[in-house]
């Protein structure tokens, strides 16, 4: 096993890592930016390291300095979490050419699934069913008309780089195909230096299935069953559960076949998700892989008892899986809130800035991955994830249940985020009853405003200024010296037993 890691991230999934390295007796070693300096992941790793500026491409993004911090500090492999470098070939490349292991997949096989056309035909080659749609780069609408046509309409453009919704748009009719083709190829070429597009058919309404896999360098493969990732605003995840609501037992079987299937094509190593869409009439497609750790792996760790980080370093470090499929089991049920700086009533618009305070939820079945504290700041420059809440109980509706009071005891003040509106979510008779798609949130709670909670936020800000004063009067009685009155407290008293850390 590794002496010394380096993480190569931030935020949640850095402070996650860090936390399975120091369980394994692994030292780590953590890099950050200026804008980073005084965040979590610095703070509970064992060594820290200063890799640039608050722009991803002058630190996070930033192979050189990476790749020094790792030979100044010995650091004989790198994880790179989620996001940033994580899905670079080239950056697992120069891991292995610098002597150090790339905690993922091999290069090769993350550039055969790093494309999606290329991934298409690998999938379609190997007998997996594909999304209908084009099978070529297009760098302009005119060589996509024709096809779009015979395909029909709607339609959905997407960058053969891309990732996280960026570089996409749906299409309703062909006189929209050249605008909404310049402007998903400009921000593709924005987001990954790519703006080359493919077609797929869009289907309305649709069930967003991952299945977590596991391969090791000796030919061995597991699944650990599937997550629901249905619940998207834009593309992006904000709740994910596990198992599926929607799969019988033997569409459970297949699906996870195919995503064994697909890994063992493309010859793949280490952690990694296989993502299919389920059509309303229960057909299942082919969508993508992500030769990576997954934002929503806590819920499967919840529910198979599997370190999946661990996982991943035993795998880097050329051990065999300790386990086959037969000794995985899935018991109960658990879902994940990602916890954003984010705004839902403005459009989900980013909320940096200072954390006043902060306090997580506590209690039986529930994990909070979490990057920040009282205290912390949320940087403009990187994405606004804050934290994971995942609750896990004996069957869906108790982990509803349990969700719920959890995301009430959550507070987190100085920044908006989507609290009220997850619970909103969760509440709703649709997401109760599982009949849940990747339109949802459209379709249900657009526009939306934080109505009730809007009072919670008043007294919030009444006890702190309340607070405020009792400490300015508890420092004048003290001065009076013994005898003196001591300052009252009652605000505190208003919200029962919830409270605020400082």
């Amino acid at each position: 096993m590794f002496r010394k890691v380096l993480v190569a991230n931030r935020g949640e999934i850095a402070v996650r890592i860090l936390r399975t390295c120091r369980e394994m007796g692994i030292s780590s070693v953590a890099v950050y930016s200026d804008a980073d300096a005084r965040a979590l992941h610095v703070r509970r790793a064992d060594e820290a390291v200063r890799i640039g500026g608050p722009e991803p491409a002058h630190s996070y993004l930033d192979m050189d300095a990476i790749l020094t911090a790792a030979e100044q500090t010995g650091a004989e492999a790198i994880h790179p979490g989620y996001g940033f470098l994580a899905e670079n070939p080239d950056f697992a490349q120069r891991c292995a050419d610098a002597g150090r292991v790339f905690i993922g997949p091999p290069p090769a096989a993350m550039r055969a699934l790093g494309n999606k056309i290329e991934a298409r035909l690998l999938m379609r080659d190997s007998r997996i069913p594909v999304i209908p749609g084009t099978m070529a780069k297009a760098t302009e609408a005119a060589e996509v008309l024709e096809a779009a046509r015979e395909i029909g309409f709607p339609l959905l453009l997407k960058a053969t780089a891309g990732g996280g919704g960026k570089g996409m748009r749906i299409v309703h009719e062909a006189g929209a195909l050249a605008d909404a083709f310049e402007s998903a190829a400009r921000e593709a070429t924005k987001a990954f230096g790519d703006g080359t597009l493919y077609l797929e058919r869009y289907f309305r309404r649709v069930r967003h299935i991952e299945v977590q896999v596991l391969a090791d360098a000796h030919g061995n493969a597991v699944h650990l069953h599937e997550r629901e990732c249905s619940i998207q605003r834009r593309h992006q995840k904000i709740i994910e559960e596990t198992p599926s609501p929607a799969l019988t037992p033997r569409l459970r079987d297949r699906v996870c076949a195919a995503a064994l299937q697909a890994v063992k094509a493309a010859g793949y190593v280490n952690a990694g998700t296989v993502e299919f869409l389920l059509t309303p009439e229960g057909e299942f497609y082919f969508l993508e892989v992500n030769a990576r750790v997954q934002v929503e792996h806590p819920i499967t760790e919840m529910v198979t008892g599997i370190d999946i980080v661990r996982q991943q370093l035993e795998i880097a470090a050329g051990a065999p899986l300790r386990f086959s499929q037969a000794d995985i089991a899935a018991r109960g049920h658990a879902i994940e809130c990602r916890i954003y700086a984010e705004d839902p009533a403005a459009g989900f618009i980013p909320s940096p800035g200072r954390i006043v305070a902060y306090r997580e939820p506590h209690g039986p079945g529930l994990r909070v991955d979490s990057g920040v504290t009282s205290g912390s700041e949320v940087p403009l420059h990187y994405d606004p994830i804050v934290a994971k809440l995942v609750a896990h109980a004996e069957d869906r509706p108790a982990a509803i249940q349990r969700l719920a009071r959890a995301l009430e005891d959550y507070a987190v003040l100085g920044i908006q985020t989507p609290i009220p509106f997850l619970l909103d979510v969760i509440r709703s008779a649709p997401f109760a009853a599982g009949d849940i798609h990747t339109e949802l949130i459209a379709e249900h709670f657009t526009p939306w405003s934080q109505g009730d909670d809007d009072r919670k936020a008043a007294l919030i800000a009444y006890v702190l200024d309340q607070r405020r004063t009792a400490g300015k009067r508890g420092a004048a009685a003290g001065a009076g010296g013994p005898g003196a009155p001591s300052a009252a407290l009652g605000p505190w008293d208003v919200l029962g037993t919830w409270r605020i850390d400082s």
